[in-house]
């Protein structure tokens, strides 16, 4: 008995329907995957915020005096606040000040890092290339104002707004512009949440005293 094989008609039909599950498919995975590297992403922040907790209880409940990877590499970011472009010279960066705590620098690199040329929103370059973490150091940024205010997370007038860690940039669990962008932020009470530009404008715009 002849055994009889698929027509050429049949075969496009299966090809057609793979085609089709994958085209449904693959999205589904890719959001799946980027979910996962944002619970990574707050996940790191959240260690930060324990590191920070503790660092602040072995020293007089202040933030530490330290400057992150921006202030680093483009201290004209303060140009106009002269008195604190001043000390950043003088300022560790946090990633070395937080290593008793963290004792693992990988804390501090966001799995959705895909790196940037410009500090979000400004003009000023900064080699972060070909990720935050590997250019600069660290995939976050330190709301440096903290330090140079000589504050603590028991000392901020409002904890639960103050933004004290974010992302380097809102492209890497968002849209491409400032206002599709999307951060995870570390807040003063130690709480961790994906935020939009809106959100990130009034927590950028509470005051740390």
């Amino acid at each position: 008995m002849m055994r009889r094989g698929f027509t050429l008609v049949e075969m496009l039909v299966v090809v057609g329907i793979i085609a089709v599950l994958a085209a449904i498919l693959f999205p589904v995975f890719g959001r799946a995957r980027a979910a996962g590297r944002r619970t990574q992403c707050i996940s790191n922040l959240k260690q930060l915020g324990h590191a920070l907790e503790m660092y602040s209880s072995d020293w007089d409940e202040l933030f530490p005096f330290a400057v992150d990877a921006a202030d680093s590499y483009a201290p004209e970011i303060w140009a106009g606040f002269p008195q604190w472009q001043a000390l950043i010279p003088q300022m560790p960066r946090l990633i070395d000040v937080l290593q008793p705590y963290t004792k693992n620098r990988e804390v501090f690199h966001c799995a959705s890092d895909t790196g940037y040329d410009y500090l979000e929103g400004t003009a000023y370059a900064i080699a972060a290339r070909p990720t935050a973490f590997a250019g600069v150091g660290s995939s976050y940024h330190f709301r440096t104002e903290v330090a140079f205010a000589r504050t603590g997370p028991s000392l901020l007038p409002d904890p639960v707004k103050t933004n004290i860690m974010m992302d380097g940039h809102g492209s890497w669990h968002g849209g491409r512009s400032y206002e599709a962008g999307r951060w995870n932020v570390l807040f003063g009470d130690g709480h961790v949440k994906n935020i939009n530009s809106e959100q990130l404008d009034e927590a950028w715009y509470t005051p740390v005293q």
